[in-house]
């Protein structure tokens, strides 16, 4: 039983991975699953690829084989999918696989179940980018909405603003006040400067003193010298 399922197996696979299955001795071989997924750049890089390891143990199917997974040699980094540290959590989902088909053939329902379980991987992870971007880009989007309409007003804003709104008129008024003052006191003091000598006369500031008494002398002085004439 088991090495005759298995080269039955074997058969199989060459015809269905005919470019993709090779041999690494009697019973263990790799088979290569390139992965429908691309890059969300959109930069032209290829697709990623993995390598399964299959190695039959001598009761194999009844036993489980042993799997392991790698990348190929030389393979471009791929954003979403690293081999080394995503290789324990695609293995386990083999898992379940593994024991709904002990006794049977599984090689190429455990290539296809690993090709799923790649491919939603990466698929998250490439949701979970672009949620983090729409979220920034939805940020941005809101800061900039913000600098057109303003912050929303609520009754207490309002309140605050008002407050703030009386107090700066009452200050604007009473410097306009103070200023007015300031520049009618200015304004006397100047006209006051600008007295003429009629105005002073006429104010009774001008043409006293001891000119108009000795001209009222040099009067009275006259009249008695043509008198005694």
């Amino acid at each position: 039983m088991g090495i005759e399922e298995q080269r039955e197996e074997r058969e199989v696979l060459d015809s269905i991975f005919p470019d993709e299955i090779t041999d690494i001795s009697e019973n263990e071989y790799r088979v290569s699953i390139l992965l429908d997924v691309t890059s969300d750049d959109s930069d032209g890089s290829e697709s990623p690829t993995i390598i399964l390891q299959v190695q039959y143990p001598s009761n194999y199917p009844d036993e489980a084989p042993r799997l392991d997974i790698s990348a190929p040699p030389n393979a471009p980094k791929f954003e979403y999918l690293d081999i080394q540290s995503d290789k324990a959590a695609l293995l386990e989902s083999l898992n379940p696989t593994i024991e709904e088909n002990l006794g049977m053939a599984m090689v190429f329902t455990l290539v296809s179940t690993l090709k799923d379980a790649a491919e939603l991987l990466v698929s998250e992870r490439q949701r979970a980018t672009q949620a983090k971007r729409d979220f920034e880009a939805a940020k941005v989007e809101e800061e900039e909405n913000r600098k057109f309409h303003g912050t929303a007003v609520t009754r207490e804003t309002f309140l605050a603003w008002r407050e703030k709104f009386r107090k700066e008129m009452a200050e604007e008024e009473q410097k306009r006040a103070e200023e007015k003052e300031a520049e009618d006191k200015k304004k006397r003091a100047k006209e006051e400067r600008r007295m003429t000598g009629r105005e002073l006369w006429e104010g009774g500031l001008a043409g006293k003193g001891e000119e108009e008494d000795e001209g009222t002398d040099g009067l009275e002085g006259m009249e008695k010298i043509r008198i005694e004439a």
